[in-house]
């Protein structure tokens, strides 16, 4: 695989066992040393909480093949907003987060599919081929909040659902998980 600083930037931990803290810590440092940014553009407070795992059929550049990302360092991708109706929700909102096609592109995934889980254990599959420009993103923000777990959140998959009536069937609504909290990569 290329280098990707990007990568290198992201908290990294292997399979062995690691506390929050640890894990928060690196995400942050890797982060700040990486992208030349002041410790305080990036420091959060000691609770802050990993928010989504993504393992198995990747490789990163130390070897590893677990990422964990909190807030900070989903912050650092790319972020996508739209605006869409969902059949969850009353009324359009706009939504922000990191669009699948470009998680993929930085973990250097081509093919295969993301085997998407929520904090209740509950999983879906979401072909790779989903992972295109104006398709679904990781949403981290719902009109410029944070989600709650009550809300759906902290991390929802959305679709642009009104953008397209592709996104509007009973397949894409089931991709469509709520409380993601860990992505498994098979190819």
């Amino acid at each position: 695989r290329m280098h990707n600083p990007l990568m290198d930037a992201i908290s990294r931990v292997t399979k062995k066992d690691k506390s929050m803290f640890t894990r928060f810590a690196q995400s942050t440092f890797s982060l700040i040393f990486a992208l030349g940014v002041s410790a305080t553009s990036l420091m959060a407070d000691e609770t802050a909480m990993p928010l989504l795992t993504i393992s198995g059929d990747v490789t990163l550049t130390d070897g590893s093949d677990i990422l964990v990302l909190d807030r900070d360092a989903l912050a650092v991708l790319p972020a996508t907003t739209f605006e869409t109706s969902t059949i969850w929700t009353d009324g359009v909102h706009t939504f922000t987060g990191v669009a699948l096609a470009d998680l993929a592109a930085e973990l250097g995934v081509e093919n295969g599919q993301f085997l998407a889980t929520a904090i209740n254990d509950y999983t879906v599959e979401i072909p790779y081929s989903d992972a295109v420009e104006g398709g679904p993103i990781i949403a981290y923000l719902m009109d410029g909040e944070e989600m709650s777990v009550r809300d759906k959140g902290p991390l929802w998959v959305i679709y642009p659902y009104d953008s397209d009536a592709d996104f509007r069937s009973e397949v894409i609504y089931s991709r469509s998980i709520w409380q993601l909290d860990r992505l498994e990569i098979v190819q």
